[in-house]
Parts: C-alpha cells; structure tokens; sequence
C-alpha cells in the first residue's frame, strides 16, 4: 500500500502532511477532544487529519470533521487501518500493548498519550520503552490540553526527527510472532 493510495481512500490531498489520529474503538477523550479543538489550525499549517474518534460522542466529532471537509476525514472506526497508517506521516495513540505492537510494524512516528488509569499505569511504560531508543515521543494524557498538538506539529515539520522516529520503531517490529510462539512451544513439549 503506497501513500498515494492511503490518502486517496480517504479523499484526501497527496500534497498535504497527515496526521492519523486513533484512541481506540470507545475514542480517547483527551485525544478527541484536542483533535476537536484545533481542526480549525489544520487548514493554516497545510496538514490534514485522518480522525477515528471512536464509539464515544463519535457524532459530535464526526460533525465538526465534516465542517472541514477536504481536510478531515472523521469515522467512528477505520476498517482498513493499514490505508490510515500508509497516509499517515504522523500518528497520535494510545500506548496499550497492541498499538505499540502495531505502531512498531508500521513504522509510523507516534506520539504516544498513554491511558492514565490502565493498571499499574503500564501504558506508559509501553510509551517509554519506545522513547528511550529514540522511537516516539509521549504527551501524558493530563497534558494533551496544552501540549498534544504543538508537540505533533513541531514533529511534523522536522523531517530528521520524522525520519528517525520511522527508522528507530521500525527497529522494534517483530513480524515473526507466529514463528517465536510455535518455536516455544515446540520446545516446552520435547
């Protein structure tokens, strides 16, 4: 899957940096609603915002994309995320174990806003696991008000942390999971 093809299935501009924002299939409240708050600031910087809001208050952000029309697409749930993250030169996420499992294959730079009240606050341990090997970077969500955006946009518009970002979770990618489990197994039963 090409950028080109991403950004086409979700009518929007090649020529346009894009941020892919995802919390989950309920949505993340503090990301949804920074999102919410600076639609208006996508036009003026030239970035568009590819937006899975999630099942919460879903309607009411799926509306205020729609006002944005050619610069937002807004959906409830993204059915083939792998177009999204093909689009995406940024992505916002939470920092469960399967996001940055996901992340990590992708090789998508992420900014990370853990879930504060996941047990033992391991989400954010996921996010720093990544941003000590210089692969990703974390808003906590008490922060997302104030920092969230600004911390994205200044990603965005550096291309050599771009890059890095990219090459270093990629680095973190296990596509082999299959094999690994089997492996294990296979040994624990001989």
């Amino acid at each position: 899957m090409t950028r080109a093809q991403g950004i086409k299935f979700f009518g929007l501009d090649e020529n346009k940096k894009t941020i892919l924002a995802v919390g989950g299939s309920l949505g993340a409240r503090s990301i949804n609603e920074v999102m919410l708050t600076h639609l208006i600031d996508l036009h003026p910087l030239n970035i568009q915002l590819i937006w899975q809001t999630g099942k919460n208050n879903a309607s009411r952000y799926i509306m205020s994309g729609k006002m944005h029309k050619n610069t937002v697409w807004a959906g409830e749930f993204i059915h083939e995320i792998d177009k999204a993250y093909a689009a995406a030169d940024i992505v916002i996420s939470r920092a469960g174990a399967m996001s940055v499992a996901e992340m990590c294959v992708a090789g998508k730079p992420t900014v990370f806003v853990p879930y504060p009240y996941a047990s033992e606050d391991h989400q954010t341990e996921n996010a720093m696991r990544l941003i000590r090997k210089n692969a990703g970077a974390m808003v906590a969500d008490s922060e997302a008000g104030t920092k969230l955006f600004g911390t994205v946009t200044d990603i965005l518009f550096d291309e050599t942390k771009l890059k890095q970002f990219a090459q270093n979770i990629s680095k973190l990618a296990i596509t082999n999971a299959n094999e690994i489990i089997a492996d294990e197994i296979l040994k624990s039963i001989q």
